[in-house]
C-alpha cells in the first residue's frame, strides 16, 4: 500500500493494527508517524501512550509483549519499533533473537487497542520470507522512496510558498543540490531561508550560496558541474575553498573520480534502458543527483570518461608517490578537462 492511501485510511478513522514502513525517505515516514499519532490520541495522551523500540537492541518478543498489554489510562495506544532488519535481508550484526512465529500469530488476531508500527532504513523488503508476504497480504507494507526530481521540486516550490517566499533563476535547483535532496536538510534550510528574505521575499542563486553550507562531497559535485559547464573561475573558487577547509588534495581527487564513475554509470545504464528512478537504486543515489550526474555526463562520450578515470588514477598514484605536488596536480588535471 502506498503512503497516500494508508494517509487516506488514517484520516477516515480506518488505522491498520500494523504498518511496516520501509525506504530511504525518513522525513516522509516521520510525517506519516506523526499523522497516524495525531489521529490515535490527544497531545496529553502520548506520554502513557506511545512507546518506542529499537529492534537492534531489544528482541520482538518485548514489542509484542507491549502491544498486548492493556493500555494504562488512554484508550488506545502506538508502538513504534525501528530497526526492523528482519523483514529485510540485511545481516543483522546483533545476537538478539526475533520470534517471527510469535509475530506471524499476533497478525492472525492483532490486538484491537493497538497499532504497530514497525521501520527500517532499507530500499527493499525480502519478500521470500513469510512475515513479509502475511504483511503484504494485510496490504501493511508501505514504502517511503526517495522523490523524483520533478516531484522534490514540487515539493520545495509548496513548503517556499507556504513559508512565504519565493525562488528565482536556478535557486531552488541549487538548494537542493546542496541539501542532496534530503527532505529534513531542505526544510531546515527552506525556515532559514525564509527568515532571511522575509514574507514575500525572493530567494536567489546567492541567497543560497550565502545561507546553505554544503558538504565536502556536494562541493566536489558542484566543482564538476562548474567544469562540465566551462565555468572555470568558479571551480577554481571551491576548489581554493575546499583547501583553506584543509581538505585533503588526495581526498578530493577521490570524491571527483566518485563523480565521473557516476557519470560513466548512468551514461551505461540509460544505454540499457533504466529510468531515472532506476539509476538512483541501482548505484545508490538520490534520484536529482541522478538526473544532474545524466546531464554532466551527455557532455562526455564513454571512452573521453573511461580515459578521465585512467587520468585520476595516474594523478592518485603519483600525488601518493610524491612525483608531483598535490594541489598543482590537481589544478593541472582541472585544466586539461576543461580544455
Amino acid at each position: 500500500m502506498d503512503a497516500k492511501r494508508a494517509l487516506k485510511d488514517i484520516a477516515a478513522g480506518r488505522q491498520a493494527p500494523v504498518y511496516l514502513c520501509f525506504g530511504p525517505e525518513k522525513y516522509k515516514m516521520r510525517e506519516f508517524i506523526d499523522v497516524l499519532t495525531d489521529s490515535l490520541m490527544a497531545p496529553e495522551d502520548r506520554e502513557f501512550a506511545v512507546s518506542k523500540f529499537d529492534l537492534s537492541e531489544m528482541p520482538l518478543a518485548a514489542v509484542l509483549d507491549d502491544a498486548e498489554t492493556l493500555p494504562f489510562m488512554v484508550p488506545r495506544k502506538l508502538v513504534i519499533a525501528k530497526n526492523a532488519l528482519f523483514f529485510t535481508g540485511a545481516k543483522e550484526s546483533t545476537k538478539l533473537e526475533h520470534d517471527l512465529d510469535r509475530l506471524t500469530g499476533y497478525l492472525k488476531a492483532p490486538a484491537e487497542h493497538t497499532v504497530i508500527v514497525f521501520t527500517v532504513d532499507a530500499d527493499k523488503l525480502d519478500e521470500r520470507k513469510k512475515i513479509v508476504k502475511a504483511l503484504k497480504e494485510m496490504e501493511a507494507t508501505v514504502p517511503f522512496l526517495s522523490l523524483s526530481p520533478e516531484e522534490t521540486a514540487g515539493w520545495v516550490a509548496r513548503q517556499a510558498a507556504q513559508l512565504g517566499f519565493s525562488f528565482s533563476g536556478n535557486a531552488a535547483d541549487n538548494l537542493i543540490l546542496y541539501t542532496g535532496g534530503n527532505l529534513q536538510a531542505l526544510s531546515a534550510e527552506l525556515e532559514k531561508i525564509s527568515l532571511f528574505v522575509g514574507h514575500g521575499g525572493e530567494a536567489t542563486p546567492d541567497t543560497i550560496d550565502q545561507l546553505v553550507a554544503r558538504s565536502t562531497e556536494q562541493n566536489v559535485f558542484m566543482l564538476i558541474e562548474d567544469i562540465v559547464n566551462v565555468r572555470l573561475d568558479r571551480a577554481f573558487v571551491i576548489l581554493e575553498e575546499l583547501l583553506k577547509q584543509r581538505e585533503e588534495p588526495i581526498k578530493i581527487a577521490s570524491l571527483i573520480a566518485r563523480q565521473f564513475r557516476i557519470m560513466l554509470q548512468v551514461k551505461e545504464l540509460a544505454k540499457q534502458g533504466y529510468s531515472q528512478q532506476q539509476m538512483a537504486s541501482q548505484i545508490g543515489l538520490h534520484p536529482f543527483a541522478v538526473k544532474v550526474a545524466e546531464g554532466q555526463a551527455r557532455k562526455y562520450d564513454m571512452q573521453r570518461l573511461s580515459r578521465i578515470m585512467g587520468q585520476l588514477a595516474d594523478l592518485d598514484l603519483q600525488m601518493k608517490s610524491g612525483k608531483i605536488d598535490k594541489v598543482l596536480g590537481l589544478e593541472l588535471f582541472l585544466l586539461g578537462l576543461a580544455a
